[in-house]
């Protein structure tokens, strides 16, 4: 980031998560924005820049939170964002739906003196709800701007752009009871510093055991520190009681009194339609068909049947095959003389036969397809009410249903979604989350060629599936019981279930799409790169001669052995092996099944193993990949086994 942007003003959007914040941030700042990790941390935050009325800004777009006594990683980070910067204004985003739950939060923001806007969204719904506000009457009470927002839809958006251009206002905070306030007193006087927030909001903290704005407030009264910790301890002992729990009461005490008359709820006759499906898509007895019909038809015949199927023929089989390679290999025949640029350039590994074929035709087609399925389902809202629905299976597995995310990630990029776990709420969470992500969960290019595989083999894919989540559950659970650690918690909004928007989905897609294919095209030529290096050399020889007697144990032909290696560059590529065997006819169905099971289960590729060194320490990630490496050759092994003695597939 540029000193010229970093001397912008700054608009900082601030809410829990799921209440539309980085749709408003999207709508403010366009596609001209930057993602990256707050310095000293792994949490991710964006910034971009807008115009209003002939003035730049730059916009931050924080983690959610939920207070500014900071629980989680991403709540702390949302918070030093706000001691650390000035803000032109803070925008603090809540869901119209529980506005009584989300305002204590715009209280604390408004009591440390920050320059507050607060932006109700998602009317829509809650009006569908049968719940009328009146915002003009809410402002008149906190004396901040309040917008009443449909941001999705860009309604509240002008109201908005005016209540940012004018020049910051400082507001002042509700009084709590008047023993409450002589306490706040007792401790603001004994501050001597000059702070970023207000003094009432910095002792409201000290008295919630803040350990990190007391360590601030250590560092910038200096001598006079052990005065103020000596009142904020004299007044904890003398309340004698939970102040978290009497600062958190008097808050809604005081939200309720701003509250009063502003919101109406109608009696209506019944739950509208979405409320009701909604309700449906968490509970197990309806929540679980409702995700076997979404996996059916959107991985299982939209990812696996269309992508990898039919776009996947046309592109590979037809005009690949049929015109493109033909002509590129006659071409470089005719004009390259030398054995080895010849091989470099369309031998067996060449950058364009294996590189630029699998990249464009096999893998670019099977992903466009999963982010597209991905991007809907995003856009509906589904996932948050799957983390509902899975959250009591994945606390046998010493997860929570917050870690649906990242495994759900998986599904597209392994490695993304290793980098997302670093969301969850303990290092025993990240860990679990990071050794099934590496083991069972087959990226989204990697799943649709072997959905597209196994699909024309009766049984193959109810056998390959079963294994799957045979293998998810029971690693994830002896994982649960070897770790030490508590369950973790889980809370998360729910956003409203409503209908895709087709402008939504299709810049996710195609956003994804070229982030992906810009990350993985130079992968697959730098693998093609060190193919063909190998094969010149003799060293692939040497490694498909070392690996040989493990693929023989499994069952499958000494050919599988450069698609193991494949998938160690990446886990389509090694997809992408098994597809050319299949095509060529060397793996009976059994054969085929345990090579699909192995390959899921194999190794994590290069970038995702990179990542997990990034995120859980060479020493976790190199014990992953090992305990990975031989699982997954154990569990093949004894897949043919069973599938050989049982005479399934044959």
């Amino acid at each position: 980031m540029s000193q010229q942007q970093n001397a912008l003003p700054k608009i900082i959007l601030v809410g829990n998560p799921n209440v539309g914040k980085s749709v408003l941030f999207n709508v403010l700042t366009g596609a001209y924005t930057t993602v990256s990790n707050y310095p000293g941390t792994s949490v991710e935050v964006s910034r971009g820049q807008c115009e209003i009325d002939g003035q730049n800004y730059q916009v931050l777009d924080t983690p959610g939170m939920y207070s500014i006594l900071p629980i989680t990683e991403e709540e702390r980070v949302a918070r030093k964002i706000l001691l650390e910067e000035t803000p032109h204004r803070v925008v603090h985003v809540i869901d119209a739906r529980n506005i009584e739950r989300m305002l204590p939060m715009t209280m604390q923001l408004i009591e440390a003196g920050l320059p507050v806007v607060l932006v109700v969204n998602i009317l829509d719904e809650a009006k569908r709800l049968g719940m009328e506000l009146d915002l003009a009457k809410l402002q008149q009470r906190l004396n901040v701007p309040v917008i009443g927002a449909v941001m999705r839809r860009r309604q509240g958006l002008e109201e908005l752009r005016h209540a940012l251009s004018p020049a910051p206002v400082t507001q002042q905070g509700a009084a709590y009871d008047s023993v409450l306030e002589a306490a706040i007193g007792r401790i603001t006087d004994t501050l001597n510093g000059s702070y970023r927030l207000d003094k009432r909001a910095l002792a409201l903290l000290l008295m919630q055991r803040d350990e990190e704005v007391a360590a601030l407030v250590g560092k910038i009264e200096g001598e006079n520190t052990v005065a103020v910790e000596e009142t904020v301890r004299t007044v904890i002992f003398e309340k004698r009681s939970d102040l978290n729990l009497q600062i958190s009461l008097e808050r809604k005490r005081i939200c309720r009194q701003a509250l009063d008359g502003v919101v109406q709820q109608k009696v209506l006759n019944g739950l509208p339609w979405s409320e009701r499906l909604s309700r449906w898509t968490m509970k197990p007895a309806t929540g679980i068909p409702i995700l076997l019909l979404v996996l059916y038809f959107g991985l299982y015949r939209f990812v696996g049947g269309f992508g990898a199927g039919t776009v996947v023929d046309y592109l590979e089989g037809h005009l690949f095959e049929g015109y493109i390679n033909p002509g590129v290999i006659d071409f470089v025949s005719q004009h390259v003389q030398a054995t080895w640029l010849w091989e470099l350039l369309v031998g067996e590994y060449g950058l364009w036969t294996l590189g630029v074929r699998y990249a464009v035709a096999l893998i670019l087609p099977i992903v466009g397809t999963f982010f597209l399925v991905f991007s809907l389902l995003e856009d509906t809202g589904y996932f948050p009410r799957l983390a509902m629905l899975v959250d009591r299976l994945f606390k046998m597995i010493g997860l929570s249903g917050r870690a649906v995310i990242p495994i759900v990630l998986g599904f597209g990029c392994d490695t993304m979604a290793t980098m997302v776990t670093r969301t969850l709420e303990t290092r025993r969470e990240r860990i679990i989350s990071t050794i099934l992500l590496a083991l069972a969960i087959p990226c989204s290019a990697q799943l649709g060629v072997i959905l597209g595989l196994l699909s024309g083999v009766p049984g193959a894919l109810m056998v390959w599936l079963c294994s799957m989540v045979f293998i998810f559950l029971l690693i994830g659970f002896l994982s649960s019981k070897i770790m030490p650690g508590e369950s973790p918690m889980f809370y998360m909004e729910i956003p409203p279930l409503r209908l895709p928007q087709l402008r939504n989905v299709l810049v996710k897609t195609l956003t994804r799409m070229q982030s992906y294919f810009l990350e993985i095209f130079p992968l697959f030529l730098l693998a093609s790169v060190l193919l063909w290096a190998g094969k010149m050399s003799g060293a692939l020889q040497g490694l498909v001669s070392l690996l040989l007697p493990v693929i023989s144990a499994i069952g499958l032909p000494g050919e599988a052995t450069s698609a193991f290696i494949f998938g160690f560059f990446r886990r389509d590529f090694g997809a992408a092996g098994l597809y050319q065997l299949q095509t060529a006819g060397l793996l009976s169905p059994v054969q085929l099944t345990v090579a699909a099971v192995t390959m899921t289960l194999f190794v994590p590729c290069i970038a995702q193993f990179l990542m997990m060194k990034k995120e859980r320490g060479l020493k976790v990630s190199a014990g992953i990949f090992m305990f990975v490496s031989v699982f997954a050759f154990s569990a093949g092994w004894l897949l043919n086994i069973l599938l050989l003695a049982t005479g399934l597939l044959q």
